[in-house]
């Protein structure tokens, strides 16, 4: 199933080019994807694993993932999406193999890092707040408040009913204020 909300019409025809070029093999177009998209791919694993060494590894090997499947993605599609679709999954596993780790003892990875959109005091409130969800809850928190895509999109890019994106984003919220109290 195909949502409207991720198939766009006006799909940057730059990128779209850039897209036909890479999957023909051109290395060029390849850094240009990576370029566009590095930022947001990072800040997205960032914010959902609040840990930034294993955020660019996880950015790293998605944008590797993804250049791999580019034979089979539908240009008529946004890049990004798709791309972040990727990432937030693979912080999604590391974020429950993390957890895994801490239950049978392994030490903790340091984790220090606040969300870009917030700055000082606060944003180091916020990212210990959100460190303190679920990777589920705080991956559609981080998609839909910190990265803007709406509910919709959240629900085709993690390939979840729109209910249960809404049921997480409500838990996650409450909990998010729970803390910040």
């Amino acid at each position: 199933m195909v949502t409207a909300a991720l198939v766009r019409p006006e799909v940057d025809r730059r990128e779209v080019a850039l897209v036909r070029d890479a999957q023909r093999g051109s290395a060029r177009a390849l850094e240009q994807l990576f370029r566009l998209h590095w930022p947001r791919a990072y800040r997205a694993a960032l914010l959902v694993v609040d840990d930034s060494a294993a955020a660019e590894d996880i950015a790293q090997e998605s944008f590797l993932a993804a250049v791999r499947a580019l034979d089979r993605f539908d240009r008529r599609r946004p890049f990004g999406p798709w791309l972040h679709r990727i990432v937030v999954n693979r912080a999604i596993d590391w974020s429950r193999a993390r957890t895994l780790r801490r239950e049978i003892g392994a030490e903790a990875v340091p984790e220090a890092v606040a969300p870009a959109r917030e700055s000082g005091e606060r944003a180091d409130e916020l990212a210990a707040a959100l460190s303190e969800l679920g990777a589920e809850h705080r991956a559609v928190v981080v998609l839909r408040y910190l990265l803007d895509y709406t509910p919709g999109e959240i629900a085709e890019l993690l390939d979840l009913p729109r209910g249960t994106v809404n049921s997480r984003l409500r838990r996650g919220l409450d909990r998010l204020e729970e803390v910040l109290r």
